[in-house]
């Protein structure tokens, strides 16, 4: 089977398994499986796959077709322009979270100053290292209660040759921290317990369900993680909490009960309100 015949044929199982956008994910992992770039299956389609690159490739492709996401069957995802580990401990990275990212810098008068991060839940360390990358001066510790997720995050720090400036620890939340930091950030699990059955199969059978579980309303860890932000976050500095839909009002009330002033809400690029800014209210 060359090329061509093998990207079709691929399309047309992933399109009916109820993959969206089969034909790039077919064309990512058939590429990955060759060594080459995607865009040479478009300019030599006519190749024919050695036997060893087509089993690697139906491999892929029958996890893609029970829904698996290309990021875990790769372990890679891109975010931030930069190139990340995932494993089973972490959340996949979304575009969506970037919005974390931006928010955070525009609320920095410098970005050249040396600052003190932190980042709860980090997961594959994404935002930590996002921002790392962008803050010259920065140090940041990532905690997280993942000792699995954690040694993800090192190794994506390591990679990305932040390993000096990012620091990670086990921690639930704040608990056992102190000191002051000049940016907060978290994407805290927010998914209603009830809704995580309803959800596409790539998150919900293959992101760790303590990565999504927010509790009946989704609001649990908000409520846990808001009096950690008031106690650790620096009198002028930013905390960006990253949201569910229609949950940066309530997490909003939630932060200025615990004594943050409520400094704004961002939206992702489709328009949905994806991170609440806040302040020390002090």
């Amino acid at each position: 089977m060359t090329v061509g015949r093998a990207l079709a044929e691929a399309t047309r199982r992933l399109a009916a398994a109820g993959v969206e956008q089969a034909r790039l994910d077919a064309r990512v992992l058939l590429a990955h499986a060759l060594g080459v770039a995607p865009l040479s299956l478009v300019t030599w389609p006519e190749r024919v796959p050695t036997a060893d690159e087509q089993a690697r490739f139906e491999a892929m492709l029958a996890r893609r077709e029970a829904r698996e996401p290309v990021a875990r069957i790769l372990g890679r995802r891109e975010f931030w322009s930069l190139d990340f580990e995932v494993g089973p401990a972490t959340l996949d990275p979304r575009p969506d979270s970037e919005t974390v990212v931006d928010a955070v810098l525009a609320s920095l008068p410098r970005r050249d100053a040396e600052l003190a991060l932190l980042d709860f839940g980090t997961g594959t360390g994404c935002l930590l290292l996002a921002l790392l990358s962008e803050l010259p001066r920065a140090r940041g510790l990532g905690v997280d209660r993942s000792a699995q997720a954690l040694a993800v995050a090192r190794r994506n720090a390591i990679a990305l040759s932040m390993a000096q400036r990012a620091h990670f620890a086990a921690c639930d939340w704040g608990m056992g921290l102190a000191g002051l930091f000049d940016a907060i950030v978290a994407n805290p699990p927010y998914i209603p317990e009830d809704d995580i059955a309803g959800l596409a199969p790539e998150v919900a059978d293959f992101d760790p369900r303590g990565a999504l579980a927010g509790g009946a309303d989704g609001l649990d860890c908000y409520r846990s993680l808001a009096p950690h932000v008031a106690r650790l976050l620096a009198p002028r500095g930013v905390a960006v909490l990253e949201v569910g839909e229609g949950q940066a009002r309530p997490v909003l009330r939630i932060a200025a009960a615990a004594g943050l002033r409520p400094a704004g809400i961002r939206r992702d690029l489709a328009g949905i309100e994806r991170c609440v800014v806040l302040n020390n209210g002090t």
